[in-house]
């Protein structure tokens, strides 16, 4: 039994001393792929991935031997899309307080949204058949009366909770994470990316007006510089008191020492013209998701080298903060050298919106490339994602097989690619679409069974 035990060990260490054999190579042939980058797209290539990574990409690339290859039968291939800010992973149904994580009731700042990112969520396989491979998880407020327009939150939210002792509203949403879509049990890449902030007319419902608005951000930066220089102070009590909590202000030190972004909710264009002042003057960076009326600013925003997500699609003034909502934004902003990610509504049910809101986009003046890249190469640089976003040699190979144009709403992905794995197909509810269909004229099965 002894010898039996000290062979077994030695055999498990001689397997782990051997190389670990790597995953069979796969090209992806006869393809239009569209690179989203310099070589812009290629008509009939190849993409040869290896260990995860992109390691050829070409109209002259040939199939390496004993490669798994993949027939795209003239279908494109595009980098896997980014959601730019979503609550997928973190919400299942809008009104079911129980299944949205995606928000925090007593921290402000300090909230991070990380922790709520379920593997598990029917919205995964969903996302992928989207074309979606990577997420920046982002949380929006639970104040009353407060909440993002897009969120599928009315603003009478059952959390009513500001900061310690409810002394100041939460004007700050919390900190976003960016996930891959994979079929993983652990999806989570990087946390803390950015903390979200709400102007605008919704921080004016909370703070009283857009003044008080801007006045209590001001304060929490300096209140979160002071903190940052002398924290043993803080924890003596021999500091001045703080508007915010320990942990709201520990949330804020990376934004005011420049290392993390703030993402701005706002839409007005006097409004956007404050958060740039604002951060010109405090030395922060700035990631604004909204910008109905960006285009009235838009050589500002370009000089100031601030990027925007947006939705195409709002064009009507459901608010006095859009009167000058229009559909050619996206063409306006890109065409002033600002950079533009396009995403759709935060409606996590209906994630098809980024691609469609992007080929809308194009019908309204953007060039068809420049809206490829509003939803891969575009959001992975505003997000600091250096791995991701285009089909270049050395890039992670997170990858989408098209039947056609990925901008038609007939188009749907064939495979997909995230670092270098074939993701499942499997769906919820294509499962209960097939299980539940009936043949024309027939009646639904569920009608017929016993």
């Amino acid at each position: 039994m002894i010898r039996t035990l000290m062979f077994s060990g030695a055999a498990l260490a001689a397997l782990a001393a051997a190389p670990v054999a790597l995953a069979q190579p796969i090209a992806i042939v006869n393809a239009r792929i569209e690179t989203a980058a310099s070589a812009g797209a290629i008509a009939n290539g190849v993409v040869v991935v290896d260990g995860g990574k992109i390691v050829a990409v070409g109209p002259a690339v040939k199939a390496p031997a004993g490669a798994r290859v993949i027939d795209a039968k003239g279908g494109v291939v595009t980098p896997g899309f980014i959601a730019g800010s979503s609550s997928l992973t973190v919400a299942e149904v809008n009104a079911v307080n129980e299944t949205r994580d995606d928000r925090a009731g007593k921290l402000s700042a300090g909230f991070d949204v990380q922790y709520g990112v379920n593997p598990a969520s029917t919205q995964v396989p969903l996302a992928r058949q989207v074309g979606v491979t990577r997420a920046i998880v982002t949380p929006v407020r639970s104040q009353g009366g407060g909440g993002h327009k897009d969120d599928g939150f009315d603003g009478h939210d059952e959390f009513a909770g500001g900061g310690v002792g409810d002394a100041d509203p939460p004007l700050f949403a919390g900190q976003a994470a960016v996930v891959k879509l994979s079929d993983d049990e652990d999806l989570v890449l990087k946390a803390k990316v950015a903390v979200a902030l709400d102007l605008g007319e919704s921080g004016a419902r909370t703070a009283g007006s857009r003044g008080a608005a801007l006045v209590l951000v001001r304060s929490a930066l300096e209140d979160a510089r002071a903190f940052a220089r002398n924290r043993s102070a803080y924890e003596q009590g021999a500091t001045r008191e703080f508007g915010l909590s320990r942990i709201d202000l520990e949330a804020l030190v990376p934004v005011v020492q420049g290392r993390t972004p703030l993402l701005v909710r706002v839409e007005r264009a006097a409004d956007i013209r404050q958060v740039l002042r604002l951060a010109r003057e405090q030395n922060v960076r700035v990631i604004l998701e909204g910008a109905s009326e960006g285009w009235l600013v838009a050589d500002e925003l370009a000089a100031a080298k601030v990027p925007v997500l947006i939705d195409p699609l709002v064009n009507l003034p459901d608010s006095f903060e859009t009167l000058a909502a229009r559909l050619d934004n996206a063409a306006r902003l890109e065409r002033a050298g600002v950079t533009i990610g396009i995403q759709g509504s935060r409606d996590f049910n209906n994630l098809r919106q980024a691609r469609l809101n992007a080929g809308t986009a194009v019908a309204y003046g953007l060039p068809y490339q420049a809206a490829l890249k509003a939803i891969s190469a575009n959001v992975a640089k505003i997000w600091g994602l250096s791995d991701v976003g285009t089909i270049e040699t050395g890039k992670t190979a997170d990858l989408v097989i098209w039947s056609g144009d990925p901008l038609e709403t007939s188009t749907w992905p064939t495979a997909v690619l995230i670092g270098g794995v074939e993701q499942p197909v499997k769906v919820r509810a294509f499962e209960l679409r097939d299980r539940y269909a009936a043949p024309e004229g027939a009646r639904p099965r569920q009608y017929t069974q016993p």
